[in-house]
């Protein structure tokens, strides 16, 4: 009887074993072809040496961006990158191969997008085809010249009570002060007020904290999951402790913007006006989205608008944080450049008084500075696609359908076979007569073609008026000898913050807002 149980059970463990042994099998070989593939493929790129296991991917964890730039002289237009024994990226950093990459319709990397869809959702930055195409051409008209030069009182306001702050804290005396937490809340502060027509005195209270962090922890999170080949696999990602995280994280930035979207729904169900007092002086971002919406139900759904709400505020607050957070570093550093933006500033806006879109545009020294501090560092500092059909390169070099094609502005920027002495910080650069002669796509901080950046105009205006008002009252210097660490961050950010010795001007009075 128990040999007759034990044979009974036994057979369908056993086959169920050798099932399994099949599977494990089948799935090694594919590995195994899938490496072959990519090591056929690659061939012609030469590459710096990689660990037959973990690849690149100490270096890449590490964000050692002098390392980055090594490979970058070494090797002066690209290089297999791998990621594990299985996933190479492509990196380029050539600005034929940029231009013939991003000429391409290709779709967006399947690793960043699909990593960024649980707190984002599918905005802009997520989507492709004909409904990246439908978003696109909604949501332009909220980019309009008309409407931006009406956003330029509220973001001056929104800098002053930032200078007010540092006016407290300096007192009668210089102070060396945490720049980019201030500057984070600003740019949120202005996002908000501009974007959504919401005050919500971040500046002042500290009711933002916890959306703040999350996207700043979110942003690490990701960063350290594109370069970790095991947590590629969702199911390990998600019972991973970083995996719990990022959910509870994704729930605080969804949350609030569902806060957002729910007070603009009972304004409008309630006729309220948007400043609780006066007839909205402009069609903000929301207005124009939600009039999108309205003419577009059946294609245009709460969780789209949700979508772009999220991805708006994520990247119209974290890229411009971190720009005047980088731009106000580097006149620190380079106090000619800074005594010249600040003269320049001076004949045009007097003591800022009044900011006009006319006077802003003759900012051109200030903009040439605003441009090399996008070069030496750019706040996005790579953007990715999949190849979606055979890539061939100007000097004949191909790479297959499938291949993952991550274009380094970094390494762009910095590349010395496109800029000479590229680690130093030099405006003129950005004169006339040296644009001319530049290679069009050698200077990409808001990408090129068909999907460049929506919200570059908005940018450079957030950071004319900020730098313009800054520049006015305070006379900045670098705090430590020693250059600042990058955080390992999709938005590259300060790894310590952004120290910097502050100097009141007493010749300019910050001035407060008759509102």
């Amino acid at each position: 009887m128990e040999t007759w149980l034990e044979t009974r059970w036994a057979r369908p463990l056993y086959l169920a074993f050798v099932f399994c042994l099949a599977l494990g099998l089948l799935q090694v070989i594919k590995l195994y072809l899938r490496r072959q593939r990519l090591l056929r493929d690659l061939r012609p790129f030469p590459a710096p040496q990689a660990h037959w296991f973990h690849g690149h991917q100490k270096f890449l964890q590490d964000n050692k961006m002098e390392k980055l730039e090594e490979f970058v002289e070494n090797y002066p237009r690209a290089f297999p990158c791998w990621v594990g024994p299985f996933q190479a990226f492509f990196l380029i950093y050539d600005p034929d191969y940029a231009k013939t990459f991003l000429s391409r319709t290709d779709l967006k990397s399947q690793y960043l997008s699909k990593f960024m869809t649980p707190c984002l959702g599918k905005g802009l930055v997520n989507l492709d085809g004909p409904k990246w195409f439908q978003h696109r051409r909604l949501l332009t008209p909220g980019f309009h010249l008309d409407i931006l030069k009406t956003y330029i009182e509220v973001m001056a306001y929104s800098v002053n009570t930032m200078l007010g702050k540092w006016e407290k804290i300096c007192s009668a005396q210089d102070t060396t002060l945490e720049v980019y937490e201030h500057i984070s809340l600003m740019a949120l502060d202005i996002i908000m007020k501009c974007a959504f027509s919401q005050e919500t005195n971040c500046q002042i209270n500290s009711t933002c904290d916890p959306y703040l962090k999350a996207i700043l922890e979110m942003g690490k999170i990701t960063f350290h999951r594109l370069y970790n080949f095991l947590h590629h696999h969702d199911i390990i990602f998600k019972f991973s402790p970083q995996g719990y995280r990022f959910h509870k994280l994704s729930q605080v930035l969804n949350q609030y913007t569902e806060k957002v979207l729910q007070d603009r729904r009972i304004s409008l169900k309630e006729g309220v006006k948007q400043d609780g007092s006066q007839k909205m002086e402009y069609q903000d971002f929301l207005n124009i989205i939600l009039s999108a919406q309205s003419e577009s139900e059946d294609s245009f759904s709460d969780a789209d608008l949700q979508s772009e709400v999220n991805t708006f505020l994520l990247a119209g607050h974290s890229t411009t944080a971190a720009s005047l957070s980088w731009l106000l570093y580097c006149l620190a550093w380079n106090p000619e450049h800074q005594e010249r933006c600040r003269e320049e500033i001076r004949n045009i806006l007097g003591k800022g008084s009044s900011i006009t879109w006319d006077q802003l545009s003759e900012l051109s020294y200030t903009e040439m500075c605003i441009s090399e501090a996008f070069r030496l560092i750019p706040p996005v500092p790579s953007i990715s696609r999949e190849l979606n059909k055979p890539l061939t390169f100007p000097d004949g070099c191909s790479l297959p359908a499938g291949m993952v094609v991550v274009l380094s502005i970094w390494g762009l920027h910095h590349n010395p076979a496109v800029w000479e002495n590229p680690k130093v910080f030099d405006p003129l650069r950005f004169s006339k007569e040296n644009s001319d002669q530049r290679h069009p796509h050698a200077f990409l901080p808001f990408s090129a073609g068909p999907r460049n950046c929506i919200g570059q105009q908005f940018a450079m205006l957030e950071l004319k008026v900020a730098i313009a008002l800054i520049l006015l009252h305070f006379k900045v210097t670098a705090a430590s000898p020693t250059p600042l660490l990058f955080l390992n961050n999709v938005i590259l950010q300060p790894k310590n913050g952004i120290h910097l010795h502050l100097q009141k001007l007493p010749e300019c009075p910050i001035l407060k807002h008759n509102g």
